[in-house]
């Protein structure tokens, strides 16, 4: 078991779209459930939660930024300083949201968030039924640009399992890296942008490996 003054801390920012489901994606792998109430981020949003992996504590830090502009242009460079990975959403409802990704890899690109740092894709919503961008289209995309494909949902309790697997992929990757210098804090410990936050907890896991599930 890892001492605190030992657990290492990753930053994750999560990026897409507004309304594609980000708050509700990290919302729910943080606190365990759907948020009662969902309102469109203005700022950033923050949570955090600590897992434990073969006996180490890691701490994964969740910036979820304003998907608007507007709401963006005052903070984008605190936003992407020392970031070890990125989620990219879209909603799988919305082929717009899945057309703007381009968009949004060049602006990590832009702040030197390439490749090299771990990324994912997420395919959000798709307990609503009407799946409008295809499945393949998603995982070609994900393939030129190195990274997997997980289509799940956040609202449906059915796949909270699911939307867990998603975030620990990451979180074991991330455990094999170094993680860069950490955030800006405040003299509580919390980023100075953050507006929400979410309580921590510890999640223990290990490398054994699990049944495959597939809730796409």
């Amino acid at each position: 078991m890892s001492k605190k003054s030992d657990v290492r801390v990753f930053k994750i920012i999560v990026i897409g779209d507004s309304g594609v489901g980000k708050t509700c994606l990290t919302f729910r792998y943080c606190s365990g459930k759907f948020p009662t109430k969902t309102e469109v981020t203005i700022g950033v949003d923050f949570r955090e939660k600590c897992v434990e992996i073969d006996g180490e504590i890691i701490k994964l830090q969740f910036w979820d930024t304003a998907g608007q502009e507007r709401f963006r242009k005052s903070m984008i460079q605190h936003y992407y300083r020392n970031v070890n990975a990125v989620v990219f959403v879209y909603d799988v409802t919305n082929p717009g949201s899945f057309d703007s990704l381009p968009t949004w890899i060049l602006e990590c690109e832009k702040y030197n968030l390439n490749n090299t740092v771990p990324r994912i894709l997420v395919g959000n919503k798709v307990d609503c039924g009407q799946q409008i961008v295809p499945t393949n289209k998603a995982q070609m995309f994900a393939d030129v640009h190195c990274m997997p494909l997980f289509e799940t949902s956040a609202i449906d309790d059915s796949q909270v399992n699911h939307v867990d697997s998603i975030f620990m992929t990451l979180a074991h990757k991330l455990k094999a890296s170094k993680p860069l210098m950490g955030p800006m804090l405040n003299d509580e410990g919390v980023p100075a942008l953050v507006l929400h936050r979410a309580d921590v907890q510890v999640e223990h896991n290990s490398t054994e490996e699990r049944p495959s599930q597939c809730y796409c």
